[in-house]
């Protein structure tokens, strides 16, 4: 770690690849990485992407966007090579971040979307690590976050994908941390309890559901992208060299009840 506290917090040269930018948390974790000083590119799926890039790249930050459906394993590989081509060939931060939630009874779960909320939550996160692992490992080292979920230490109600997504990741987490902690990896996952997000609508406009969250959590509001910001270049940087295997919640103190 630097000498200075406040300079081991800085991205300053460093190269990321945030996948899943476009979404309300990936948003701001983009923001986060790229003002301390990261070169960055953000995949995602939705069109968005190109606003958001854009708008960033307006206020003096290096942020490239890539448009990719990484349900499939094929786009998954071609932005990833596109990112590391538009980095120089380097990566020293990677943030999975993509996520898809779906709501039914357990017994009525179609199978076409219990195979999509596995493939883009988990199966994704894992090949992105797996290539950026790679190329990390070439290089020295370098920084990965995944995001679970709160839901990667409770089972929810009626989202039995997203569950043992979320739970997969947590496990995935460990076991690269495992694998590449000697190899100067540090793999972390971040937690995110119950935010507002375009992922939890229904959730949010229902106010009986809100005021049974309210009551579990002891901050008594809904967490948003910024509460995250702070974390994110944490495990991003020099600041969290020795932290790594770990599933950290960001929840308004929820898991302390």
């Amino acid at each position: 770690m630097k000498s200075n506290i406040l300079e081991a917090f800085s991205l300053e040269g460093k190269k990321a690849i945030v996948v899943g930018g476009a979404g309300d948390l990936g948003q701001a974790m983009v923001e986060a990485i790229s003002q301390a000083g990261a070169q960055t590119v953000v995949i995602d799926f939705d069109d968005r992407v190109f606003d958001i890039c854009e708008s960033f790249t307006k206020d003096g930050l290096q942020v490239h966007a890539i448009k990719a459906d990484v349900s499939k394993i094929a786009e998954i590989k071609e932005s990833y090579q596109s990112a590391l081509d538009l980095l120089g060939g380097k990566v020293d931060i990677l943030i999975n971040s993509a996520g898809i939630q779906r709501r039914y009874p357990s017994e009525d779960f179609p199978e076409e979307e219990w195979s999509k909320v596995i493939s883009i939550n988990l199966d994704a996160t894992f090949y992105y690590c797996k290539y950026a692992g790679n190329t990390m490992i070439k290089n020295g080292g370098g920084k990965i976050i995944n995001i679970a979920s709160l839901m990667s230490f409770l089972g929810g109600i009626t989202i039995p994908a997203y569950a043992a997504s979320k739970g997969g990741v947590g496990q995935l987490t460990k076991a690269l941390s495992n694998d590449w902690a000697a190899k100067g990896i540090c793999v972390n996952a971040i937690a995110p309890g119950y935010m507002d997000t375009q992922l939890n609508t229904a959730l949010i406009n229902d106010k009986k559901r809100t005021e049974e969250v309210f009551n579990r959590v002891p901050m008594k509001r809904w967490g948003n992208g910024d509460d995250l910001k702070g974390l994110t270049v944490f495990l991003s940087s020099s600041a969290s060299d020795y932290v790594t295997g770990t599933v950290i919640p960001v929840d308004g103190g929820y898991l302390g009840r």
